[in-house]
């Protein structure tokens, strides 16, 4: 277990945002460093105690997918060698190696990309308010996390940390998006169905994830951020799947749920976290690793 690392810091280089896990510099007119530190965030909240490792598995496993979707849609990963990036980064060899990504800068898209395949979380509460996710009608009768019949885009506008998602309509998504809409949605629904394929495979299901995007000069649109880690994803172990219920997951549900349970002030600032629900955090992460990439997860 490495020493967890709250808050990068990189001499040289000129800090651009310090997201809720996410530090991203400058280091040219052309390319980022998005640095993954271990900070967990929940109900918008960044909590004041970090997760040994995180930064590190979220970015091996985005790595591990935009290999294996590099033919669905480029991405914007220049290097993830420390070695191999400027003088800046490799000073800083120890606080960044497996966590630092040196990407192409991008115009990135106003848009949170959600594709849903199974009905959950927020998409459960409005279907059972109206029959809608979204605003997009689904058959009647649907239990909570049954698969729908088909991937649906359900975006949202991005928020300031702190501050909620808003789930919009895709037509409103279309409306700000203009041009690069069509792009999106089918990159979107193509990147979830071949990580969906890939996920069962290993036992997994991905009941929903979101992505990011962003332009290029020549008006490419790319794959950016981080990609189908659990922060960004509901992965299912498959072989405890049943419907009517809310599922045992790998991704930060348990921290969720802690936090419920503590009667968390969700309008409130973050809180520290008891050793036993960030080594349990921390387990799922492991767990998550090992069931899509096949692998245990090496610091």
């Amino acid at each position: 277990m490495g020493q967890p690392l709250l808050q990068s810091e990189v001499a040289g280089l000129r800090l651009l945002a310090r997201g809720k896990v996410r530090d991203v510099y400058e280091i040219d007119d052309k390319h980022l460093l998005f640095v993954a530190s271990d900070r967990i965030s929940a109900f918008d909240k960044v909590m004041t105690t970090p997760i040994p490792d995180k930064g590190r598995i979220l970015t091996s496993l985005s790595l591990f997918w935009f290999d294996l979707l590099r033919d669905v849609c480029p991405n914007h990963v220049v290097t993830s060698d420390v070695g191999a990036m400027p003088a800046e980064v490799r000073r800083e060899r120890e606080q960044l190696a497996g966590r630092s990504l040196m990407v192409r800068r991008l115009r990135i898209l106003p848009v949170e990309s959600i594709v849903r395949g199974y009905i959950a979380g927020s998409g459960w509460k409005e279907y059972g308010t109206n029959g809608t996710i979204c605003g997009i009608a689904l058959p009647t009768g649907l239990g909570e996390s049954a698969e729908l019949p088909t991937p649906i885009w359900t975006p949202s506008t991005k928020a300031e940390q702190g501050t909620h998602d808003e789930n919009i309509s895709p037509a409103r998504a279309r409306d700000i998006l203009g041009p690069d809409a069509v792009a999106v949605e089918r990159h979107t629904i193509e990147l979830y169905r071949r990580a969906r394929d890939h996920a069962r495979g290993r036992g997994v299901i991905i009941a929903d994830t979101k992505f990011e995007f962003g332009v290029d000069p020549a008006g490419q649109v790319i794959l950016a951020d981080e990609v189908l880690t659990p922060d960004s994803s509901r992965f299912w172990p498959a072989d405890r799947y049943a419907v009517g219920r809310s599922q045992d997951s790998y991704d930060k549900q348990y921290l969720r749920d802690w936090l419920e349970s503590v009667r968390f002030d969700k309008n409130g600032p973050g809180i520290p976290l008891p050793p036993e629900v960030v080594t349990r955090t921390r387990q799922k992460y492991l767990d998550g690793y090992r069931a899509l990439t096949g692998v245990e997860f090496r610091a």
